[in-house]
């Protein structure tokens, strides 16, 4: 029974592991794919009520 405990507890380790793994690969896949296409996702449109109305002359 001990060893079947310790069985399970490895393998629950190895699966956390092996997700989170997972997850790091997904994360620098879609960093550079971001870098690559140039698109930056911290920059937008800057609309503000200035930007809406033209001065008067």
């Amino acid at each position: 029974m001990y060893a079947y405990d310790l069985h399970k507890i490895r393998e629950a380790e190895l699966l956390h592991r092996a997700e989170h793994e997972r997850v790091l690969r997904q994360v620098r896949r879609d960093r550079r794919a971001a870098r690559r296409s140039g698109h930056k996702e911290d920059e937008g449109a800057v609309s503000s009520l200035r930007n809406r109305f033209v001065h008067a002359a």
